[in-house]
């Protein structure tokens, strides 16, 4: 089943020099080399905010999934700096109750790789360093992916660029950052294009193909998914433009994904069993259809270069924010799409890549209704309503296909690049006999430019602005000193107030800068509730952290009940140590100072009371 990509046309070859002559590959990665560091380049310039000071720098717009990220960096440095490889269930978040790490986006094989800028420099700065080069890295994969399906190096860069630094991946990075890291993703489609299509090996190939998806397990699961959706596509497209070739490719492309499939499994055997049948596993089912909104797709967020006010308020106004906004492609990118899918769609990787991009944006509008010009589209004209009932897709949000479908416009693009480049070329042979007439070679040379100036044209709108930088919250005066004068054992249960929960993150950042406490109660994660859906609450004691957060900011006041609510919560989470950040004479320092006696210790911001015969 072989793709019949046209070959790119040969230049002529140069005569060689008198005096040693440069080795034409040599040039060749020469000018790989310095794409790659124009992607390198291009990210700096995206995250220079952040590199004037990578340690307490972060990127503005969802500062709890930022701490989230540095907490998961933290947890896997303490473990590697202990000896030994951070455990797939905790509970040095949300004691006594723990953590599925498997259940949550936590970033485990990063977090072990950039052990030691975390112990060194701190999360933050690893988080810096790892948004950096999942741009760039991102982009590079893109590239070589495109190169090795024989897109020339100007369109592959174009078509990688179009990848690393689309609004779908940057805005992803303003907090996800396990999303922003789609490097694994195009190698993944590559390997398993080269196994149905037979321009791979089986065996190694396959081998290959599983090693990737068990690192990509280790970064995060909900790419694999939309990963798996994509190379169906793509397959798709392929059998049904190639009928004839299937039955010769089925048991080459059998043996290599089941080759890819049995690596997989022995790569990932623990850590999909502590998923479903380890502690807290999760059995999620669909809450609603997700609804999306065509508008996404050409009204430019405020990140961007050109965009209006108008624009801007509306994705700014979405309930979840800019991260989930990832469908941006613009007027002109799309309309040049289309046309070039439409005039080269003989050429089966260009209509191979159209296909999916647009099956994918059809996808990141989720399962319907869709309304159009204030008319509904049921959603069974949407391809994701098929899907969601699935399992494991009740917990997948459809607009993150976006992400890959960006991949495949730029890829597209490239294609479609180097066709009407050859064209051009062709057009220009053909007339080589009129090149005596005036202007002739300058008509032929704007041939060939003109679509390398369309494709820049189109992604013009898509220019991003670099990220604007926000502080992480400090640490509290007098934190490390409480800490060094109550001297807790090591499995010591504490409770920080402002408790940590899904909207209130400022001590799940604390002990993600400082190591402090060892085990903490509550905490932002994903866990089950009762009937195993999928839930950001920490359970029962709910009630009693809000009212005490409520309390410290002054938006709630002492009820009669409120002391029993505390100590319920209290005797269920067996805490050792509570600490509060705020002053003994607040109301939250009156009223914990009425329910535990006297502060054991008091530094700065901080006072806290040791329980003693708790945790």
């Amino acid at each position: 089943m072989s793709l019949d990509v046209p070959r790119v046309i040969a230049r002529p070859a140069r005569a060689p020099r008198a005096a040693g002559p440069r080795s034409p590959s040599r040039g060749r990665r020469g000018v790989s080399w310095l794409v790659l560091g124009c992607y390198l380049l291009g990210a700096l310039v995206l995250t220079w905010r952040l590199w004037a000071d990578p340690a307490s720098r972060m990127q503005a717009g969802d500062p709890h999934d930022v701490d989230l990220f540095a907490w998961f960096l933290r947890y896997s440095a303490t473990a590697v700096s202990h000896g030994h490889l951070p455990a797939l269930f905790t509970t040095t978040l949300n004691a006594p109750r723990g953590v599925n790490m498997m259940w949550n986006t936590a970033f485990l094989l990063p977090g072990v790789l950039l052990t030691p800028i975390t112990l060194l420099a701190g999360p933050q700065a690893s988080l810096t360093l790892g948004l950096t080069t999942s741009i760039a890295g991102s982009a590079a994969s893109a590239f070589w992916v495109l190169r090795r399906w024989d897109a020339s190096r100007p369109a592959a860069a174009l078509g990688g660029a179009v990848y690393g630094f689309s609004p779908a991946l940057l805005n992803s990075g303003t907090g996800h950052y396990h999303l922003a890291l789609a490097v694994i993703p195009p190698l993944m489609i590559d390997a398993l294009l080269r196994i149905v299509t037979g321009r791979g090996r089986p065996v190694p190939t396959g081998a290959w193909l599983g090693l990737l998806t068990a690192t990509q397990l280790l970064i995060a699961e909900e790419p694999l998914i939309d990963t798996a959706v994509t190379s169906l596509i793509l397959v798709g497209v392929i059998a049904a433009s190639r009928p004839r070739a299937v039955p010769a490719r089925v048991r080459g492309a059998a043996l290599g994904l089941g080759t890819g499939a049995a690596a997989a499994l022995m790569l990932c055997a623990y850590p999909l069993w502590v998923q479903f049948r380890g502690p807290l596993r999760e059995h999620s089912v669909l809450h609603g259809p997700w609804s999306g909104n065509l508008a996404f797709f050409v009204d430019p967020s405020g990140n961007l270069l050109f965009h209006t006010q108008a624009s801007a308020s509306l994705v700014a106004g979405t309930n979840l924010g800019l991260p989930e906004v990832l469908g941006y492609l613009g007027w002109p990118l799309i309309v040049v799409l289309a046309a070039a899918a439409i005039r080269y769609r003989r050429d089966l990787r260009v209509r191979c890549a159209a296909v999916t991009c647009a099956v994918l944006e059809l996808c990141s509008l989720g399962g319907g209704p869709l309304t159009i010009a204030g008319r509904q589209l049921p959603g069974a004209f949407l391809p994701y309503h098929w899907l969601q009932g699935l399992p494991l897709f009740a917990q997948v949000l459809p607009d993150r296909f976006c992400i890959l479908a960006a991949g495949a416009a730029g890829a597209g693009l490239a294609f479609s690049l180097d066709r009407a480049r050859s064209g051009a070329a062709g057009q220009a042979r053909s007339g080589a006999g009129d090149r005596a007439r005036p202007g002739a070679a300058a008509q032929s040379g704007r041939r060939r430019f003109l679509p390398v100036a369309v494709a820049c044209l189109a992604l013009v709108p898509l220019l991003p602005l670099p990220y604007q930088a926000a502080r992480p919250v400090s640490v509290p005066a007098g934190w490390q000193a409480v800490f060094a004068s109550l001297r807790l054992a090591p499995g010591a249960r504490v409770l920080v107030v402002p408790v940590p929960l899904v909207y209130d993150t400022d001590a799940m950042r604390w002990q993600a800068d400082t190591g402090e406490p060892r085990t903490m109660i509550a905490g932002y994660f994903l866990g089950p509730d009762r009937t195993g859906q999928a839930s950001f609450s920490i359970g029962p004691p709910l009630a009693a952290a809000e009212f005490l957060n409520q309390l410290r900011d002054g938006r709630s006041r002492v009820w009669p009940s409120s002391p029993a609510l505390v100590r319920s919560a209290l005797a269920y989470w067996r805490a050792a140590a509570v600490l509060a950040v705020t002053g003994p004479g607040s109301s939250l320092g009156r009223f914990l100072a009425g329910l535990l006696g006297r502060p054991s210790a008091r530094a700065g911001q901080v006072v806290a009371w040791d329980r003693g015969g708790y945790g």
